[in-house]
């Protein structure tokens, strides 16, 4: 009888073990399939150059484009490093800040590379059109995620693509539920800033949009197109583009001059412009000229001015920036 208590007492022990072992299997176990447990959480992505597996979850991340940058704070993470840090705060006008932290990391077209390797990140988020000749030495320093925005793909869509990286990066980051958050967030206040639009009165939704600077003292106006950033924030806004192009336009505009604009002589159409404060073509070129004071949307006073700060590139806080900007710009005449 004893003997058989005793193995009956073995046979129950082997049991527990196999089922503790097991569950510690488990616990070890990715929950979303990307490899991630605690310490040794990884995640695979795909960048300008391919699928990539990411180990660990980067803390200090170095962005060399102002978007990404302005991506990781919608995320609420402050970069590690950031190029001309003044030139960033000087041209977007987000709600979120970078904190002192942060370091500069030279310029987008010529990172400083020893101030970079100084940083010691853990991930160096780069752009292709700009540093695809130096990723060999960014990678020397850290971890690199590359995207290419004005690919043939991407340009496409603008929009969606930029989207799309801040998505990848909340994945990287481990923000993807955030991410998700932000979007819905957006969503909503574009409803609620078309409420605001109906409730002023807003009725004509045609339109087109522009960055207007002076170029040896001539007035120059990048015109959006419909693949562009902008172009997609005024769609959600409920506006329609009078400006189209037979090809997506890489950047997401046309460079023009002002006798463009005379093909945009539809009534009630709504001109927008951001355009700096210490350079107004509106203020000094244009002012007292013939052919722009003739144009239907001038005399009709359909004419919308958006602050040189304004973003027009970016994820969730720039396009939040954005929105507000042309219906406060649109409410408040």
């Amino acid at each position: 009888m004893r003997k058989w208590l005793l193995l009956l007492s073995v046979i129950i022990l082997a049991l527990l073990t196999a089922c503790g072992s097991e569950s510690n299997e488990k616990d070890t176990e990715s929950d979303d399939g990307d490899g991630e447990s605690g310490s040794d959480r990884s995640v695979t992505i795909e960048d300008a150059n391919g699928k990539q597996t990411i180990e660990g979850t980067p803390e200090d991340i170095v962005v060399l484009e102002w978007y990404n940058a302005e991506q990781l704070l919608s995320l609420g993470i402050q970069p590690a490093g950031v190029p001309n840090i003044d030139g960033f705060n000087n041209w977007m006008n987000i709600e979120e800040e970078l904190t002192d932290s942060v370091e500069d990391a030279g310029t987008r077209q010529e990172p400083n590379l020893e101030a970079i390797s100084r940083m010691d990140p853990d991930l160096i988020i780069a752009a292709q059109f700009r540093h695809g000749d130096i990723l060999d030495r960014l990678k020397d320093i850290a971890p690199v995620v590359t995207f290419a925005p004005y690919s043939e793909e991407g340009s496409s869509d603008l929009y969606k693509e930029l989207m799309n990286e801040f998505k990848t990066i909340a994945k990287i980051t481990d923000k993807k539920q955030e991410a998700e958050q932000a979007i819905t967030d957006l969503n909503d206040f574009y409803d609620e800033q078309k409420a605001r639009l109906e409730d002023a009165g807003v009725k004509s939704k045609n339109y087109i949009a522009t960055m207007a600077f002076s170029s040896q003292n001539s007035p120059v106006l990048r015109l959006y197109s419909d693949n562009s950033y902008p172009a997609a924030v005024m769609e959600n806004l409920g506006f329609e583009n009078a400006y189209h192009t037979d090809e997506p336009e890489q950047y997401g505009f046309t460079e023009v001059g002002l006798e463009t604009l005379q093909k945009f002589q539809e009534e009630n159409i709504h001109f927008f412009s951001v355009v700096q404060e210490d350079d107004n073509i509106f203020e000094n070129q244009l002012k007292g000229n013939k052919v722009w004071e003739n144009l239907s949307f001038v005399k009709e006073g359909n004419t919308h001015y958006l602050p040189g700060d304004t973003p027009v590139i970016g994820g969730v806080s720039s396009a939040k920036a954005l929105t507000k900007q042309i219906v406060d710009t649109m409410v408040n005449e």
